[in-house]
């Protein structure tokens, strides 16, 4: 299932842009939702590369994007409870792009991976990589949310 919000706002004095036309500060969000299974990962991937092209950033940061996103979510994927669901969700600005995904796991699971090597290999593609171990409800699992943030370089500034 997909989701789409566009933040177009109304300037203060009443008048100006039609509601359809994005201003320039405008938010995009997308949130993609999908079982948490490897197969799920290479449109997210996708996703995330599209979103940076058409912010305008620069190749080597859309590359940077894909391959976060790809990781941000292999390693939901691997922690994962059964028949959980990944949510990724895409928040679009001028200055950077966030991206923030989740995912539900078993009690007891020990899921922030933030000592791997995988971290650390998201921490170089992305300028802002942060954890969260969302509490467990009485006899369920918890929540595991990784965001990362990608500040934008556009093209036309290189």
């Amino acid at each position: 299932m997909t989701y789409v919000d566009r933040d177009c706002g109304i300037p203060p004095h009443g008048g100006g842009w039609p509601l359809h036309a994005p201003r320039e500060e405008s938010v995009l969000s997308l949130e993609l939702r999908a079982t948490a299974i490897p197969s799920a990962i290479p449109t997210i991937r996708m996703v995330a590369a599209d979103l940076a092209a058409r912010a305008d950033f620069d190749l080597d940061s859309i590359d940077d994007l894909r391959m976060a996103a790809d990781d941000l979510c292999s390693m939901l994927v691997r922690i994962a409870a059964g028949n959980a669901v990944l949510r990724c969700r895409f928040t679009v600005r001028p200055e950077r792009i966030e991206v923030a995904a989740e995912v539900d796991v078993d009690d007891g699971v020990d899921a922030l991976p933030t000592g791997s090597f995988g971290w650390r290999i998201l921490e170089c593609l992305a300028d802002r990589v942060s954890a969260v171990s969302l509490p467990a409800e009485p006899g369920r699992g918890g929540r595991v949310r990784i965001t990362l943030m990608k500040d934008a370089m556009p093209a036309q500034q290189l």
